[in-house]
């Protein structure tokens, strides 16, 4: 028995939940990955997992093991790149996923850097404004923005951004600039936001000293980063997006900010990777330098 890969099968049966899926990660056939663990489990002499045809479970011992298996094997993998010279350049493969405005405006166009840093480092990045399930398909980390609604995830800080609420130029000439929050009421359209995970409309917020105004009414919305620029873009209506995922729209006058002394709670956005998955060298670096880079 390769007791090392047996003990990488098991840690990933245990993280994803099921046979099949840490097969395809591993990319082996299931029956091999079930033949590691059996194998496993007669080298240890316990049973570390009940099996039905329904369900997967953990045993106490088998919840034991893996803390111990999940050390060693990073402080294993620690070593080899250690030895072979390459602390400070770790390699491999990391699967993240991104909301897509984050992706488009601002990860992809940085990446350039982090390959330079890491050249060994290979990425498949995911972009999704629906938050994926991280264990059950295979994802390191994921960006997520906003309030963090999963409180069983490891979450991370990497960035603050506030919003800017704007308009495009030919919107405005034809409908004229409101002066207050008040005056959207008065004949303007409104693009909104609606949550890719529960449908949720998300309103157009607006605070100054201590007055907060809410608009929800809108003919427009969308539950796409991307696709609330286009609607803004288009001469749809008024809207509020985060500022640096407009900001290049901003600065070529494509779209205008309107009611700048007004603003809306920053969003914050998290890297978030399970508790029970210790991070490699791999994704450390890269979480060190999301952190660096936009935080």
């Amino acid at each position: 028995m390769n007791q090392l890969l047996a003990m990488r099968a098991f840690l990933r049966v245990v993280e994803t939940g099921t046979f099949g899926h840490a097969a395809d990660q591993l990319g082996v056939p299931r029956s091999t990955v079930s033949k590691l663990i059996a194998d496993l489990e007669a080298h240890l002499g316990v049973q570390l997992m009940h099996r039905t045809t329904r369900r997967l479970s953990v045993t106490a011992e088998g919840q034991e093991y893996y803390q111990s298996a999940a050390r060693l094997v990073v402080e294993l993998d620690a070593a080899d790149g250690a030895v072979r010279g390459r602390k400070l350049k770790p390699r491999g493969h990391v699967r993240i996923d991104a909301p897509t405005s984050f992706a488009n405006c601002l990860l992809i166009p940085a990446l350039p850097d982090f390959h330079q840093q890491y050249p060994d480092v290979t990425l498949a990045i995911g972009i999704d404004d629906r938050p994926v399930n991280i264990v059950g398909e295979g994802v390191d980390c994921a960006i997520r923005a906003g309030e963090l609604r999963d409180l069983g995830l490891v979450a991370r800080r990497i960035a603050e951004f506030g919003y800017v609420t704007c308009a495009s130029p030919a919107y405005l000439n034809r409908k004229g600039i409101p002066g207050s929050p008040a005056g959207l009421a008065q004949g303007h359209a409104l693009i909104g936001h609606f949550s890719a995970a529960t449908g949720k409309l998300q309103p157009l917020l607006f605070e100054r000293d201590g007055e907060r105004h809410e608009a929800g009414d809108c003919a427009f919305s969308v539950n796409n980063g991307d696709g609330l620029t286009r609607l803004l873009l288009a001469g749809l209506g008024i809207g509020q997006h985060l500022r640096p995922f407009v900001q290049r729209s901003l600065d070529a006058g494509e779209l205008v900010e309107i009611l700048p002394d007004w603003t809306r709670p920053a969003a914050a956005f998290h890297a978030v990777y399970p508790p029970n998955r210790h991070p490699s060298a791999r994704l450390r670096v890269f979480l060190d330098w999301l952190a660096s880079r936009f935080g």
